[in-house]
């Protein structure tokens, strides 16, 4: 870059902020910017940038493509990477359709991820490669941004927002054209005049036209859509059989006919509205994902600068090398290795270890472990995309890519719904025309009837009318679906694999031999422990109950804890630290209390299982699944566990040790269900067919599950596999009826012995068949399940 062309007016030279006297840049963001745009051979651009800032294209903020430098990363390999957010996707044939253009791009790999809806790009050499595939991808008529939290969290609320209002608009007239039609057809045996009857039809295109045309949107948008690209989908059928009877009703109205259809269609558009509306929601929750990962990765950081100062900065904005501080409780945001200061770490997030790590200079430590005692120098060896967690990210958002191409069942019928049914309506159109002799009007009439009685909204509402009525009866009992297609997948698992530490155990250590303990002794030993936020204090602390707190205590980081007193220092830590003569083995976890003229006291901790683990495995069993554990714990702790459940087991894995066992079930023909609550879980998880995590487990691992359980019981688990079970029999059932109306009613439709008006009728029954049904997920109990 030419260096004669960098702003001195005070101000940044990437964006624009205010930087310090001297200075070139408000950030290191900003600076790492400017190098990668560099080296993508942007530097007439950016030094045009620079000289004029008027012809500044607009801030990243604006969604524009035109700034999408800002968004590019490099990873150690040097090779470029974007992710950019995809604005139209509506299935996995869109995934297929967009990887196969993108194929025949000069990319390394060109992946879309359907459940976020992002478009990852990883290419050599200049910006021009990316640009070039994002327009073939835009040539299919969608739509590319980068990829921004807080934009993209706006859209999706905007969407919703849009849907329901909607939803709201077509249920109004619905309720009141239906009122009307009712009226009519009482009329018709009552002798009403056809001017009446007239003046009904005029009110009820008034109501209806307007709705349709608002509240049909969202289908009408994606059938052109899909019209433009070449093919069809679900709503092309919807948008035309509504189109053509709106306009046939009108028509009929205008000509003083006796049968009008508005009734049906708006209708249709409410009921289909439903299922686009619970379609959204599932879609939203598993976006959060994507979401609360890279807020993950977004932390804010204490730095300490050359001149001794600190400064707050983002994670990913620290370079290998920096110094960055690390208070009392606070999570590590790099990688890297501990210069300066001792205490515990608490690493059961990362690694799996359920007691506090010591560290000290030289300590290796990894982005997520928290910091339990004093502040701490850390020297930065891995930031933002080289840390540990970033590794979990990437191998998520890989195996996620490979999860989203999972179908959900009324998809997969709808693949052969919308040729069949187009060439139905067509057939029944050439052969009253050709065939028959009938006229134009008594053509269309029969085209539309076709239509309508094949109209998809039994099959629409055969996958989410049961998922809401599930996931309604899980909410009840504290779990919480996340994605769409997780009882699909849930009712296919034969293997079930679970962590240790958090999962088939509680999350926190308890005292045990409590009965062998001085009731004094434990009062006197909670009252120092009460003012550390040791796990094993506060374990002791929940021991005892309610204890007055001891005034004057000192904690040694590491050690333990010092209360003086007239007769002497009472202290609370390890052995070495209470000075504790002890011969025997160290079995545990454990603390020692220690006073003047007293016997030091022993208090031994140990992990405790959920209390209805050992009932939950055998109930696992008995559904005829493979059940063992993976976990990052010390081999000794998950042995212990291990043979007090009964399974088979495999201790000290790394996540990437993890991530290899689930993919070797998955080659196998295995389908695996993780159940884990850790940082190291959650590639292990993603890479799963279908995962759950506790409500008390890490941010990464609580946002990579498909399901997420409260309470401290492990029953959620056995629930919810048996409700998926339950749910797949309904989803079949429901699409088999769906199938069986048509079977019998398009026959009956294409001889004319159907009207628009009957097959409006019999589409609602059919309908209203399939959502009784779907309602048997709210009573059936667990010996159905099975």
């Amino acid at each position: 870059m030419n260096q004669a062309a960098v702003r001195t007016d005070g101000v940044c030279a990437h964006c624009g902020l205010p930087v310090p006297e001297g200075g070139r840049f408000c950030c290191p963001g900003c600076a790492a910017a400017c190098e990668t745009i560099e080296r993508l051979g942007l530097g007439r651009y950016y030094e045009q940038r620079l000289l004029d800032p008027a012809a500044r294209p607009p801030r990243p903020e604006s969604g524009e493509m035109g700034d999408v430098a800002r968004f590019v990363t490099t990873d150690a390999a040097g090779r470029y990477s974007l992710l950019l957010a995809v604005d139209g996707l509506q299935c996995g044939a869109c995934v297929w359709l967009i990887e196969q253009v993108l194929a025949q791009a000069p990319l390394r790999e060109g992946r879309v991820n359907m459940t976020t809806r992002r478009l990852r790009l990883v290419w050599d050499g200049p910006l021009d490669v990316a640009m070039d595939a994002s327009a073939r991808v835009e040539a299919l008529g969608y739509r590319l941004v980068p990829f921004d939290v807080a934009r993209l969290a706006a859209r999706s609320d905007a969407t919703g927002r849009g849907l329901m209002r909607a939803l709201a608009v077509a249920g109004f007239a619905a309720g009141n054209v239906m009122l009307l039609s009712i009226g009519i057809w009482i009329g018709a045996g009552q002798n009403m005049g056809p001017g009446t009857r007239d003046l009904l039809h005029w009110v009820s295109a008034v109501i209806a036209l307007p709705a349709i045309a608002y509240a049909g949107q969202p289908f009408f948008a994606s059938a052109f859509q899909a019209l433009r690209r070449g093919h069809t989908n679900m709503d092309v059928p919807i948008s035309i059989g509504v189109v053509l009877v709106s306009a046939m009703s009108l028509a009929e109205t205008i000509r003083h006919g006796p049968h009008t259809y508005f009734d049906s269609a708006v209708s249709l558009v409410f009921f289909l509205l439903i299922g686009r509306v619970l379609d959204h929601r599932a879609r939203a929750q598993a976006r959060a994902t994507a979401e609360q990962l890279l807020a993950l990765q977004a932390g804010a950081v204490t730095v300490i600068r050359p001149d001794g100062m600190t400064a707050v900065m983002a994670a990913g904005s620290v370079v290998p090398g920096w110094m960055v501080l690390v208070g009392r409780g606070e999570r590590i945001g790099v990688d890297g290795v501990v210069t300066q200061g001792t205490g515990l770490l608490d690493t059961s997030l990362v690694t799996g270890e359920s007691v506090p790590q010591p560290s000290e200079p030289g300590s290796v430590v990894y982005a997520g472990m928290i910091n339990l005692g004093d502040a701490i120098t850390v020297r930065a060896t891995g930031t933002g995309a080289g840390t540990l967690l970033a590794d979990c990210v990437r191998m998520i958002e890989a195996a996620e890519a490979r999860r989203s191409r999972y179908v959900v069942l009324a998809d997969r019928m709808a693949r052969l719904y919308a040729p069949v049914v187009h060439g139905a309506a067509l057939l029944t159109f050439g052969c009253w025309m050709l065939l028959a002799g009938a006229g134009l009007a008594e053509s269309l009439l029969a085209a539309c009837a076709v239509l309508i009685i094949t109209c998809p909204c039994a099959l629409a509402l055969a996958v989410p009318a049961v998922q809401m009525i599930a996931t309604g009866r899980l909410l009840k009992a504290g779990i919480l679906l996340k994605s769409a297609t997780a009882l699909e997948r849930l009712a296919e698992v034969d293997t079930v694999v679970f962590d240790k530490t958090g999962t088939l155990a509680l999350p926190t250590l308890a005292m045990i031999e409590t009965d062998s303990v001085v009731p004094a002794d434990l009062r006197l030993a909670a009252s120092l422990a009460v003012t550390s936020r040791h796990p094993l204090a506060r374990a002791l602390v929940a021991a005892s109950g309610p204890v007055p707190v001891a005034q004057g205590v000192v904690e040694v980081p590491g050690q333990g804890l010092i209360l003086a007193t007239p007769e002497g220092e009472v202290r609370l830590g390890s052995r070495a630290f209470a000075k504790a003569a002890w011969a025997g083995s160290t079995d545990g976890p454990e603390l020692w209390l220690s006073r003047p003229g007293g016997v030091p006291v022993r208090f031994r901790f140990g992990e405790q299982l959920r209390r209805d683990a050992f009932a939950v495995l055998r109930g696992l069993e008995g559904l005829r699944l493979d059940l063992c554990i993976l976990s990052g714990d010390r081999e000794e702790a998950v042995a212990r566990v291990a043979g007090e459940v009964l399974l088979p087991w495999q201790g000290g894995c790394t996540p990437v040790e993890k991530v290899r066992r689930i993919e070797a079930l998955r080659d196998s023909g295995r389908h695996v269900l993780m159940v884990g609550d850790g940082i190291n879980d959650g590639p292990s998880q993603a890479s799963a067919h279908v995962s759950m995590s506790p409500a008390t487990a890490a941010d990464l691992s609580q946002t990579v599950a498909d399901v997420v359980f409260q309470g401290q019981a492990l029953a959620p688990v056995l629930t919810v596999l048996g409700l998926a079970r339950l749910t797949r029999r309904l989803m079949r059932q429901n699409i088999a009826l769906a199938i069986g109306y048509n079977a019998v009613m398009v026959p009956l439709a294409m001889a004319g012995l159907v009207t628009p008006w009957l097959a409006a009728a019999a589409m609602s029954a059919s309908s209203l068949l399939v959502i009784a049904n779907s309602f048997r997920a709210r009573g059936e109990g667990q010996g159905a399940w099975s």
